[in-house]
């Protein structure tokens, strides 16, 4: 995800909604040319995206979860139903992305996976973008909401990689699961050459 300096915490995660549907707009792409009779290597490219977009939408999340949803709590009571109903949605599809990962594109539950995850992230993106940063950014000053970017930032550097759904989303749990869990998935990942362009 695109790096930040001295942004606030809504442009970045907004920033990153938008990258993470630029991947969804190619696998939409590649998903209605599955069955061409040359579509191997547009196979491959479906693996390498999702694998790319369960990443980030992992990192983004983890973040979310142990920085933009404490801070909506503590600074905007009204949305904390929201909050809740967000996390809620974040486990839904973690467990969506835990099952995808383990798919190949050859097999059709995979684009229906796809299809799903791709449905719960745009609902959650319009939620956010529609009520959370609205309410986030009447609430709080910028100079906060700049210290929180920063937070995420740093969070996202050192978090999960992949999936984990029974970890647990809220602190303190999360805070002292997410970077030990975040380093096992970089040495995972590594050794694998996940996330490298092919």
């Amino acid at each position: 995800m695109t790096q930040t300096a001295q942004r606030d915490v809504i442009d970045m995660l907004s920033q990153e909604h938008r990258e993470i549907e630029e991947l969804f707009v190619r696998l939409d792409e590649l998903a209605a040319t599955r069955d061409a009779p040359d579509s191997d290597g547009e196979r491959a490219e479906a693996r390498v995206i999702a694998d790319q977009a369960i990443t980030e939408l992992t990192r983004h999340w983890v973040a979310e979860e142990r920085h933009l949803y404490p801070a909506v709590r503590e600074n905007v009571p009204d949305l904390e139903q929201v909050a809740d109903r967000e996390l809620a949605e974040h486990a839904k599809a973690e467990r969506n992305m835990k099952a995808l990962e383990r798919l190949d594109p050859d097999d059709e539950e995979f684009w229906i996976r796809t299809e799903v995850l791709i449905g719960l992230v745009r609902a959650h993106i319009q939620v956010e973008e529609d009520q959370v940063f609205p309410g986030l950014r009447d609430a709080v000053p910028r100079e906060l909401l700049v210290e929180l970017g920063g937070k995420v930032e740093r969070a996202q550097r050192a978090g999960p990689t992949h999936p984990h759904p029974a970890a647990p989303d809220r602190p303190p749990g999360n805070r002292l699961v997410d970077p030990a869990t975040g380093l096992m998935d970089r040495i995972r990942d590594a050794v694998s050459s996940r996330g490298r362009a092919q």
